[in-house]
């Protein structure tokens, strides 16, 4: 044993005495274990990335939207002379109840409806979106409330003024107060916080296209709520007819007008609901039930595509296959460099051999084995590609922060991306290390003792 720890001994004395030598022949290894900690690290932190949006749109949820064509009132007169356009109703609540009753694989569906508005309290003013929601679309999208209660069925049905509002909402309107069984003005109506959301991050390259939304600066109403006392794009309404904002609605008591809650439409919007948001069971019933669902949509809406239905999980898994396979690209260039420094290892030792021949003879001739030459130089070409493996891990950990930090491009270093490139370290400097360390041990000792 002793034996060992003088050759290891020497090893790292002729590793120090040749300082500039030992630096160039480990910088194949630095950078190399470097790039596979810092391109693992962003493999890693795109996967959790998908994780978290995967969380955020719910698990086997698919996502029906209203379709809406802006027109001018030129081009609107124009089509209506040169073709008859075959009706559609529009996203109503009567899909969503179909869709609920008809399709057994249908775990969850929650209808929405969403309106820009202008919230108002104690003379505090803020441009927010006011959400026409069921209970379900909580459970769905895993939203909990930090204080207060989630409205209930009977509220739906009765469409009560209650409101559930965002943690943005609560900071800038109630900075000093609990905003519980307070009230916010939306638009002309006033509406009773009954309760506040938890405060969820939310990933700046977030989009709705996946049905992910900024929950925090929201406000939530019963949707019976908001078609009642808001808006209701489904009613005849007179400036639809050239007027004013006054709609027209009729039931089995008679007529009853009331006046809009804010701008008239003037969009081309005919849909009641902006969105469908429907749970699947199972998530291997995915793709039948999109069939399904476009099947059914297209019959009750006059064959009329006036709806887009977007699958968020399927989306997200396909854009993880396709950085999964950008993430082995980029590993593999980082282990190339890898092999890259191993050559450079062998290189600079094999020139070595030649420098330090006399070097070898004089061991040679003092009693040293070919084993003890074979262990000195193979122990040099480990320990400066062990040193260089250490000087790596630490420079590919201030790489990952440095990129997260300056292209907000989320990074996860993992302790196995750290093990691997290290055992890949130590057994590169063992591998590329033998060559010269066996070149070395079969030189001739009186030929070496001559050498100049």
């Amino acid at each position: 044993m002793e034996r060992y720890w003088e050759i290891v001994q020497v090893a790292i004395e002729a590793v120090f005495a040749n300082r500039a030598r030992s630096i160039l022949t480990a910088l194949g290894i630095i950078f190399g274990v470097a790039a596979v900690i810092a391109m693992m690290a962003i493999g890693k932190g795109a996967q959790q990335e998908i994780l978290n949006q995967i969380k955020l749109v719910g698990v086997n949820n698919i996502i029906v939207k209203a379709k809406v064509e802006k027109k001018s009132a030129s081009e609107d007169e124009q089509a209506g002379k040169s073709q008859s356009k075959q009706f559609s109703p529009g996203l109503t609540l009567m899909d969503a109840n179909g869709i609920r009753t008809i399709i057994p694989t249908i775990k969850k569906v929650s209808p929405e409806v969403t309106y820009e508005t202008t919230i108002i309290n104690s003379g505090k003013k803020l441009q927010a979106r006011l959400n026409g929601v069921t209970p379900d679309y909580f459970t769905i999208f895993n939203l909990n409330l930090s204080d207060g209660l989630m409205f209930n069925n009977e509220q739906l049905e009765a469409g009560s003024p209650v409101c559930i509002i965002g943690p943005g909402v609560k900071a800038k309107l109630f900075t000093t107060e609990n905003p519980i069984n307070k009230y916010v003005k939306c638009g002309n109506i006033w509406l009773k916080v009954i309760g506040v959301l938890e405060n969820r991050i939310v990933g700046s390259k977030t989009t709705e296209d996946f049905g992910i939304t900024d929950y925090s600066s929201d406000i939530y109403a019963p949707i019976q709520t908001v078609l009642l006392r808001y808006k209701d794009r489904s009613l005849v309404t007179s400036s639809s007819l050239g007027g004013g904002n006054t709609a027209v609605m009729f039931s089995g008591g008679g007529m009853t007008t009331f006046s809009s809650g804010s701008e008239s439409e003037t969009d081309g919007n005919y849909h009641q609901l902006d969105k469908i948001v429907v749970q699947v069971d199972d998530s291997k019933n995915l793709s039948v039930t999109t069939k399904l669902l476009n099947q059914m949509l297209k019959r009750r809406h006059q064959q009329v595509e006036d709806f887009e239905i977007t699958v968020p999980e399927l989306l997200l898994k396909q854009e993880q296959r396709t950085k999964d396979i950008f993430n082995i690209v980029l590993g593999a260039i980082a282990g190339i460099s890898l092999l890259v420094g191993g050559i450079g290892i062998m290189n600079i030792m094999l020139a070595s051999v030649m420098e330090r021949i006399r070097e070898i003879g004089v061991r040679r001739s003092i009693g040293a084995t070919k084993q003890d030459i074979i262990l000195q130089f193979l122990a040099e070409a480990t320990l400066i590609s062990i040193s260089g493996g250490l000087i790596g891990i630490f420079l590919g950990v201030v790489m990952a922060r440095i990129i997260t930090e300056t292209t907000e491009i989320l990074t996860i270093v993992s302790i196995w991306s750290i093990l691997i490139s290290f055992g890949v370290a130590a057994t590169v400097g063992i591998v590329f290390g033998y060559l010269p360390a066996r070149k070395a041990a079969e030189q001739d000792p009186v030929t070496s003792l001559r050498h100049d």
